[in-house]
């Protein structure tokens, strides 16, 4: 198995990525347009104005810094669990994992486009994917199999389950999605931090990242071919495929 950065492909999460608007410049909530002070003018930034924007500077990197230790502990669950169920199993069901952070920027979008302020409290009370970790895995069995044993954890929350496996989405997009809630210890205090956790097939995964490059990066239209259609068609024909190759690693598991 292979892990990448914590910031690697954070740009192909399906259904997660920053549209244009998002990469608009926002403002930090609470904080005071310093565009307003022109430096040719006799305004100047006082003292208070720079101690809030301090402030706010340091509150957004402490909350971003939780959700990053969140994640971090995520991922060392499932490492652990991989390595496991090679000991005892003798196959890993995780290909690799990748995980990415939000930026405050898409953070504070979100939560404008729910219709609420964005402020730093709300980005806390209703973002719950600002840490996202997406396993890649073999087959569709594994998928399953992993959410059932996060769902052993004990001290692990299930928040939300989204089974785009079960039921695509309309455009063919298939995932397992799950929002937990995951305990980290700091100095100080315990807190119960949300993660969003995005389990796929190699399959799926290579099916999404497409989708997401037609989407943002396309430079040009296939002649005679309705990219959309043939998307979904191509996810149906995988889901096909996948099915009948889960069959045949039935060959890899122990005789029970």
């Amino acid at each position: 198995m292979t892990t990448t950065g914590e910031a690697a492909n954070a740009g192909n999460l399906a259904g997660r990525t920053i549209d244009d608007s998002a990469k608009k410049q926002l403002p930090i909530p609470n904080v005071p347009d310093l565009n307003a002070f022109n430096v040719n003018s006799d305004l100047h930034v006082n003292q208070e104005s720079m101690e809030t924007l301090h402030k706010a500077s340091v509150e957004t990197m402490s909350i971003m810094q939780k959700y990053k230790a969140a994640m971090r502990e995520m991922k060392v669950r499932l490492e652990i669990l991989d390595q496991d169920l090679n000991l005892k199993k003798h196959r890993n069901p995780i290909h690799h994992i990748e995980s990415r952070l939000k930026s405050p920027a898409s953070i504070y979008e979100k939560i404008g486009r729910y219709g609420y302020e964005p402020t730093l409290e709300n980005m806390e009370r209703y973002i719950l994917d600002i840490a996202g970790i997406r396993v890649i895995c073999p087959y569709i069995q594994d998928v399953y199999s992993l959410f059932e044993l996060l769902n052993r954890q004990d001290d692990l929350e299930i928040v939300k389950v989204k089974d785009y496996i079960a039921a695509p989405k309309p455009n063919g997009y298939r995932s397992l999605h799950v929002i937990v809630r995951i305990p980290v210890f700091f100095m100080d205090k315990k807190e119960s931090i949300p993660v969003e956790i995005q389990l796929r097939t190699l399959a799926m995964d290579f099916w999404a990242s497409l989708e997401h490059d037609l989407k943002y990066k396309a430079v040009s239209e296939v002649r005679g071919i309705d990219a959309s259609s043939e998307l979904k068609d191509c996810s149906r024909i995988i889901e096909e495929v996948e099915t009948r190759m889960q069959v045949l690693a039935g060959a890899l598991e122990p005789e029970k």
